[in-house]
């Protein structure tokens, strides 16, 4: 894929968020707390819980399902981080061998155990924060989260984050078609002309960003980003976060997939 691909795809999740569904219409601060609750849940599991964690699939399952959101997209943005995440727990097995019993007469390091856990719960929080995005937009989660409380600093910073990435984008973009009109061939793509292209980069991002800033002085700019985006709470948003907090609460408090199993023993006795 290109650069100018890449610069192109890099807005879609963000144009998921236009869509007119029934998650699309709730209110931001509704999804927003939902999807907080939901990551906070999924994390407070102890390292070594596999199995309490698979239910949980059942809510970015049936977010993607009613938003329409493609799902094959939130694949591949998780499979792009993952690494990460796989960085993170592949040394597990080496540090914690202890053997654990997972079935009879069924041997695994507990290593194992703690690092899918980790990747379950990765999955979980990710899909949770893309659909989030996928339908809500950032700008919404950032006056969602101002409308909430939140310090305006923090929110004003998230904006300008997400916003001036693609401001960021542009200037790489130009950057890499001057590259591109100059060499020939294999020429101009070591490493010395891309540490020389990332110091550009990074000096015209400053520049920017001083033009940027006294621009917006000059218009009154005191720390606090006004929207025009009315938001209003309804009874809908009421039960959604309601039904998010129970079905999470039934999860964590009962062992389901452990009742579950009963019942179907019982059913095959």
């Amino acid at each position: 894929m290109t650069f100018d691909e890449e610069y192109f795809n890099i807005g879609y999740l963000d144009r998921l968020s236009y869509r007119d569904t029934v998650v699309h219409r709730l209110d931001p601060r509704g999804k927003v707390i939902a999807t907080m609750i939901f990551v906070i849940t999924v994390i407070s599991y102890p390292k070594y819980e596999v199995i309490p964690l698979v239910p949980f699939f059942i809510f970015p399952v049936l977010l993607i399902t009613l938003s329409d959101t493609p799902f094959k997209f939130v694949l591949k943005k998780m499979l792009i981080v993952s690494p990460f995440a796989v960085f993170i727990g592949i040394f597990n097995p080496l540090f914690d061998t202890r053997a654990v019993t997972l079935a009879d007469g069924v041997l695994i390091s507990a290593g194992w155990i703690s690092f899918l856990s980790l990747l379950i719960k990765f999955t979980l929080t990710t899909s949770s924060a893309l659909l989030l995005i996928a339908t809500t937009s950032f700008p919404g989660i950032c006056t969602a989260l101002q409308r909430l409380g939140v310090p305006a600093p923090f929110t004003s910073q998230l904006f300008f984050l997400y916003r001036y990435i693609f401001v960021l984008m542009e200037e790489a973009m130009r950057i890499v078609r001057a590259r591109d009109l100059r060499s020939f061939g294999s020429r101009g793509t070591d490493i010395k002309v891309f540490v020389r292209l990332i110091g550009i980069l990074f000096v015209r991002t400053v520049e920017r960003a001083e033009r940027i800033y006294n621009a917006m002085l000059s218009r009154g700019f005191r720390g606090h980003i006004p929207s025009m985006r009315q938001l209003r709470f309804t009874i809908s948003d009421a039960i959604f976060v309601f039904l998010t907090i129970a079905f999470l609460s039934a999860l964590r408090f009962f062992n389901i997939t452990e009742m579950i199993g009963r019942f179907v023993q019982e059913l095959a006795v």
